[in-house]
């Protein structure tokens, strides 16, 4: 189907159907349905209101008009209800304390959760101090054995020992230089020795 043919189609379709019929809304019944709007909202409640009271001030001529002995019983009873409001203020600020407590107990616990999941900077700062003592000991290694330069090595060794004293890699730089020593000395050859090639790896 081509596009003239479709064009053609939707001019029939339109020529049927016709124009399109006028919307007819008139401002009163806008302002009436604003009104009706208002009624519900605003004097409904009001209306209640005015009836609530009537209802209490009618209660209050009756009571004043009882007898003597139902106007004890009432105050009696009034004195009950106000003691039934104390306690039961009491237990609601109570559950109110309660609640409160319990919402900081569970942010806490959220927020220890949170601390748990952090990794402890110490461990962190230790991984990459060892870290670097290690990739100083492999450079040493490769000095030494791969590149020939014994002075560099040596001092490379010793730079681990001052830098880290207290880490593995100290203790690795220590022997190193032992027998490197050793070597120097001709009583051994370390570029064969399988040891030094496995601590390298």
């Amino acid at each position: 189907m081509t596009e003239d043919n479709l064009k053609n189609l939707l001019q029939k379709a339109d020529r049927t159907a016709g124009p399109p019929e006028p919307v007819s809304m008139k401002l009163s019944d806008i302002r009436r349905r604003a009104n009706h709007r208002r009624i519900l909202y605003f004097k409904v409640p009001v209306a209640a209101a005015a009836i609530i009271l009537i209802a209490i001030g009618i209660r209050i001529v009756s009571i004043k008009t009882q007898p003597p002995d139902q106007q004890e019983k009432i105050a009696s009873l009034e004195a009950q209800i106000k003691q039934l409001q104390v306690s039961t203020d009491a237990a609601v600020s109570l559950i109110h304390e309660v609640l409160e407590a319990e919402q900081r107990q569970n942010r806490l616990n959220e927020l220890e959760v949170q601390l748990a999941s952090i990794p402890d900077p110490l461990e962190e700062v230790q991984k990459q101090v060892d870290k670097t003592a290690f990739i100083l000991i492999y450079q040493a290694d490769r000095m030494y054995l791969e590149l020939n330069q014994t002075e560099s090595a040596v001092e490379t060794y010793k730079r681990v020992i001052q830098l880290f004293p207290e880490n593995q890699w100290a203790k690795v730089a220590r022997e190193r230089l032992a027998q490197i020593k050793e070597n120097q000395s001709g009583k051994t050859d370390l570029k064969g020795d399988s040891k030094w090639k496995l601590q390298n790896v």
